[in-house]
């Protein structure tokens, strides 16, 4: 059922757009995702600090060399939208494709408002010579990133965005169209049933003296971080769109992450002494924060240390995983794919945890859709990424 849509804005109102620079007007960047979904049931408000830094190219190493642009839209005063515009050096280098990128897309349901926030977007890609616009990355293929599209009455995990059904129209009738399309997998955890064909592959694995399975090497915190993000963009270095994380991205999310990393909620795999599989649970952050409207303060922080050190939280996401790129496709590779995440799936079975989201997988990564709905994951969201081809002239709305 799509998520119901308030009346937020005024319409026919002119539109008027202001950059992002200080502090204040990153809390109203921040704001306008509250106001526009302030009638929607499944939102849940990103803490506020965190996204604050995110914002700031001196506290996100993810924005490094990065040029990029934010704006509000108002009508009247009132707050109404908002627009990320970034060009990525590192993804020109990949990929080659002249792109420019938006992100944090969102916008009111008013004449205006969502054409003059593209505009903004367009122009200023344009005058730096891109030739193509494309998103939402919210900055990077590495951070939120895709609009959803399917699954509006269930909240956001765990660093995955959540949007109104309307923002896909807004993109459509402004000349968008589908690029790719990311996959979010739901599992129950109360059932640990293994299907036959695997339960005789891990039984061969855990014959096989080459291969060895492990838990996180807690005194050996960073090494084990650089570990895996070695694999995975190993991993996933074919994969459409991909920009590997580079070394001050990775040291950033040792530290964000080590409050939430449980040890035996990492599962490596080793084949020959060399670590060539991964999968990586997190506690899922938003069921704490529900209700917290993205402040800790004045007594959100106990609120959210209580639900998780003592209640414990009951839904979890996995975030991070792959196998080495030359064992992809083989048996050993879905026989480790396969061991990796079920020992994390264990573990926090063990823990009391009931659900978990597997996510993103791209479309057309059959082995891996076909590997995740064997083992019991069934595809219950749907993020959109669009593009968009520039001409050399300026948008009508010139919103800059």
């Amino acid at each position: 059922m799509p998520a119901p849509e308030a009346d937020d804005a005024l319409p026919a109102s002119p539109v008027t757009l202001e950059p992002v620079h200080t502090a204040k007007d990153r809390a109203a960047f921040m704001d306008v995702a509250d106001i526009l979904h302030r009638s929607d049931p499944s939102w849940i408000a990103p803490l506020r600090f965190e996204m604050d830094e995110r914002l700031q190219a001196s506290k996100n190493p993810a924005l490094e060399g990065v040029d990029h642009a934010l704006w509000v839209a108002r009508q009247e005063g009132r707050l109404v939208g908002r627009i990320s515009a970034q060009i990525n050096p590192r993804h020109l280098e990949r990929h080659g494709d002249n792109a420019a990128h938006f992100g944090f897309f969102a916008a009111a349901d008013a004449p205006g408002v969502s054409e003059a926030l593209l505009a903004a977007a367009e122009n200023w890609a344009r005058e730096r010579g891109m030739t193509r616009l494309a998103g939402p990355f919210n900055f990077t293929i590495n951070q939120e990133c895709g609009l959803l599209v399917d699954g509006f009455d269930t909240p956001p995990a765990l660093m995955m965005g959540h949007d109104l059904p309307r923002y896909e129209r807004q993109l459509t009738q402004a000349g968008y169209t589908p690029a790719k399309d990311l996959i979010a997998y739901r599992f129950s955890l109360t059932n640990d049933a293994v299907p036959p064909r695997l339960q005789k592959l891990v039984k061969r694995l855990a014959s096989d003296p080459s291969v060895q399975m492990r838990s996180l090497n807690v005194s050996a915190y960073r090494q084990e971080v650089e570990t895996i993000m070695d694999i995975f963009n190993d991993a996933w270095s074919e994969n459409w769109g991909f920009i590997p994380f580079a070394p001050p991205e990775i040291a950033h999310m040792a530290t964000e992450l080590r409050p939430l990393v449980k040890p035996d909620w990492l599962s490596i795999a080793e084949w020959n002494g060399e670590p060539v599989a991964f999968a990586l649970a997190l506690p899922n952050l938003p069921e704490a924060t529900r209700d917290l409207g993205g402040r800790l303060l004045p007594f959100g922080w106990a609120k959210l240390l209580y639900r998780l050190k003592v209640a414990g939280l009951k839904s979890i996401r996995m975030p991070l995983m792959g196998v080495r790129k030359r064992l992809q496709g083989s048996t050993v590779g879905a026989g480790l794919s396969f061991a990796v995440i079920d020992a994390v799936y264990q573990a926090c079975r063990a823990r009391g945890v009931v659900t978990s989201e597997l996510s993103w997988i791209l479309d057309n990564n059959r082995n891996m859709k076909r590997l995740i709905e064997e083992i019991g994951g069934e595809p219950y969201k749907t993020y959109r990424l669009f593009e968009k081809p520039l001409g050399g002239e300026t948008s009508a709305a010139d919103a800059a």
